[in-house]
């Protein structure tokens, strides 16, 4: 039997955050199982960890691929920060820890409880919102509406107030239809810096509780509104979380702690951890 680690990530205690699944793999297996394992665990990410070659200063590096219930994703935050505790905590890796990926390196620092992901910021421009999500959204009058530049990169929505960000209901169903990208809601903050939530029912995830990659594109947005690199972000999730994000050039830095919440056993050869 082999482990798969449960991890609620960006929370202080158990019960909130965004939870995602962590596979310790000994090699990467077939995309098909990857999905499968993915969509059994039913987290809104599960993240696959391999062990790559030491890098030229003989520094360990991993692989990392992220699943949602229904489709592989470019970036997802709150899976690699849980992937980083898993290989602290459990596995004894100390200091940063590398991921190679398809959004290039990424790094995870540990320090005491606190884990710091060093993820690629993301540029937003201004855009015209498609009209599956105008519709699905459903708001009346003008807002800023903005998409990151990145390869399917979310749309970003600012509005008013914390109170109308957390009214938001959309229609699932027609917001689905919407083939790329994510759809990020934003506000300034009453007691942190900004406001958010987040929407993916395309990709499997309709509304995510706590998500790290939105802040790629959401930390530079409002860092120069708000003309500071330093800022404190909650995302008003059911479940909620908080973000410690800071900007460095074209890198953002995001901070935030994780809780173990379980381990669940499944059959197979391909894990690092048999017993």
């Amino acid at each position: 039997m082999m482990k798969i680690y449960q991890v609620d990530a960006f929370v202080s205690e158990q019960f909130r955050g965004n939870t995602a699944g962590v596979c310790l793999l000994k090699t990467e297996l077939l995309e098909s199982q990857m999905q499968a394992i993915a969509s059994e665990m039913g987290f809104p990410e599960t993240a696959f960890v391999v062990p790559e070659e030491a890098d030229r200063e003989g520094g360990k590096r991993w692989a990392i691929r992220w699943f949602t219930p229904e489709v592989e994703v470019d970036l997802c935050g709150h899976a690699t920060l849980a992937a980083g505790w898993v290989l602290s905590e459990i596995s004894g890796e100390t200091g940063s820890i590398v991921f190679s990926s398809r959004s290039g390196d990424l790094t995870v620092a540990v320090d005491g409880e606190f884990l710091t992901l060093d993820f690629p910021a993301q540029k937003t421009s201004a855009a015209a919102l498609p009209e599956t999500v105008q519709k699905a959204l459903g708001l009346d009058g003008e807002y800023p509406v903005y998409r990151a530049e990145v390869r399917a990169g979310n749309w970003l929505v600012e509005l008013e107030t914390v109170g109308e960000l957390l009214a938001i209901d959309p229609d699932m169903d027609t917001l689905r239809q919407q083939p790329e990208g994510g759809l990020i809601v934003t506000a300034r903050g009453e007691d942190c810096d900004f406001v958010s939530r987040f929407f993916a029912p395309n990709y499997g995830i309709d509304e995510d509780d706590v998500t790290g990659s939105a802040h790629c594109s959401l930390a530079p947005y409002w860092a120069e509104k708000l003309g500071k690199t330093e800022l404190l972000a909650h995302q008003l999730s059911e479940r909620g979380g908080e973000i410690h994000c800071s900007l460095k050039g074209d890198r953002v830095l995001l901070k935030g702690q994780a809780k173990l919440r379980t381990v669940r056993q499944l059959s197979g050869s391909f894990f690092t951890n048999e017993e």
